[in-house]
């Protein structure tokens, strides 16, 4: 039992893990930022996103687009996404605090799928006020995210549950200087909220095996940002739109709390309460897109786009208490591309039948970096989606997209004492289905 007693109070210096208690996301745009702010863009994946303004969702993806809108125009829905995250071990070890030193193959299972089905609303209104004025509100999910794996697999001592969860209120205005060109910018206040669960390792029973407490931090948090577009008729068939949106930086506080899990009676395994804080800046991005009106019947898109997830090379917590420890998190993200084409068929006065493909890049480096709470990598959308126009004014969209994402290696072993080495292979997915009414009053 020496052992054991040992490493009990090792407990405070074994809390690395819970740098990540801040920002990890698996969304479906890479990294764990959302894409999916309407429906109506999703059957092109989003393609042509800064330039299109066939709603009142433009007021996220560029608020210039609010002038292509007369009068006041509503716009909400959601999207149902389900990510695939199945891991298959491949050599796995527990923390050395458990094995004084020593490699040993970590206990536990594969971890289940750790996706979970995750609903994103969205809801907008703009308004005309003049002739070359425009107003608009947008309320959505930019942020989130919930993993959760089998409590005991084999990486419990890097993640359990991370759940994430955001909302976004982004009032707005644009100018329209003259047919060929119009301004937009807003402001945006965002809240976060983010709960992590994982182990923490206590030491390790000759019968029992190895024993851990359980960690849950909580967090919240909010600030502001702004955002900014502008839209340029090329030729009356062709217009381009550039759009930005700031980096947020947000300050969460929340507590962090240890729990016992296995450890028998006559070992000492107190709880645990601290304060906690963390500090992160949160991407900006940036959209170039154009659309194209081929013919009556046929419409192009185009879309590429830049995320400066370099923000977040580290995440630190910084705990305050008795025997409280800062631990942090080497990510050492890199900027990431988004490039995407898609194409709408005006089928008749009613139906319009859209379609997109892209290829969207990952914030992670390498497999050495990636955690388990975002066993992320690049992916392939394949989006097809409809339009029915039910009356002059009133439209539904509805939009699916499947994501395509190769076999995704993990070798984390950024803390070996603490967490040990989590080795293995993600098999990933994604399915999105969204829908969405508009309406011109």
């Amino acid at each position: 039992m020496k052992k054991t007693v040992v490493a009990l109070r090792t407990i405070p210096a074994l809390l690395i893990p819970l740098g990540m208690s801040m920002g990890m996301g698996q969304a479906q745009a890479a990294g764990f930022n959302l894409l999916e702010q309407n429906a109506s863009g999703l059957g092109n994946a989003y393609a042509g996103s800064a330039a299109i303004g066939d709603n009142a969702s433009t007021i996220y993806f560029n608020p210039a687009g609010m002038t292509l809108l007369p009068e006041t125009n509503f716009s909400a829905g959601f999207n149902a996404i389900k990510p695939t995250f199945k891991f298959s071990d491949k050599g796995s070890t527990d923390p050395l605090a458990l094995t004084g030193g020593a490699s040993r193959p970590a206990t536990g299972g594969s971890g289940g799928d750790a996706g979970k089905v995750a609903a994103v609303p969205n809801i907008y209104l703009s308004h005309q006020l003049s002739p070359k004025w425009w107003v608009g509100l947008g309320i959505g999910v930019p942020f989130g995210l919930t993993t959760e794996y089998d409590e005991g697999w084999v990486g419990r001592y890097h993640s359990e549950k991370f759940a994430i969860e955001t909302i976004n209120v982004n009032p707005s205005v644009a100018y329209k200087v003259n047919d060929q060109l119009s301004f937009g910018v807003g402001v945006n206040w965002l809240h976060i909220d983010a709960d992590y669960r994982l182990a923490t390792p206590v030491g390790y029973h000759p019968a029992l095996g190895p024993l851990d407490m359980d960690t849950r931090v909580k967090m919240k948090g909010d600030a502001w940002g702004w955002n900014a577009g502008l839209l340029y008729q090329i030729t009356p068939s062709t217009r381009l739109g550039v759009s930005y949106r700031s980096q947020i930086k947000v300050t969460a506080d929340g507590d962090t709390k240890l729990r016992n899990r296995n450890v028998p009676a006559g070992i000492p395994a107190p709880n645990i309460n601290w304060d906690a804080e963390a500090t992160i800046k949160l991407p900006d991005t940036a959209i170039v897109s154009l659309v194209h009106d081929l013919n009556s019947r046929w419409q192009l898109l185009a879309d590429v786009s830049w995320t400066g997830w370099s923000s977040i090379p580290r995440l630190t917590i910084e705990n305050s208490g008795p025997g409280a420890k800062n631990s942090g998190l080497e990510l050492k993200f890199k900027d990431a591309w988004r490039v995407a084409l898609g194409a709408n068929y005006h089928y008749n006065e009613q139906w319009t039948f859209k379609g997109g493909i892209a290829w969207d890049q990952s914030p992670v480096r390498d497999k050495n970096y990636r955690p388990t709470a975002l066993p992320d990598s690049d992916r392939y959308w394949v989006s097809l989606g409809a339009q029915y126009r039910a009356s002059k004014n009133a439209t539904w969209d509805i939009g699916y997209t499947h994501l395509f994402l190769k076999n995704t290696d993990m070798n984390n072993n950024t803390d070996p004492a603490g967490r040990g080495l989590t080795r293995g292979t993600y098999k990933n997915s994604g399915d999105i289905l969204g829908v969405q009414f508009s309406y011109r009053f």
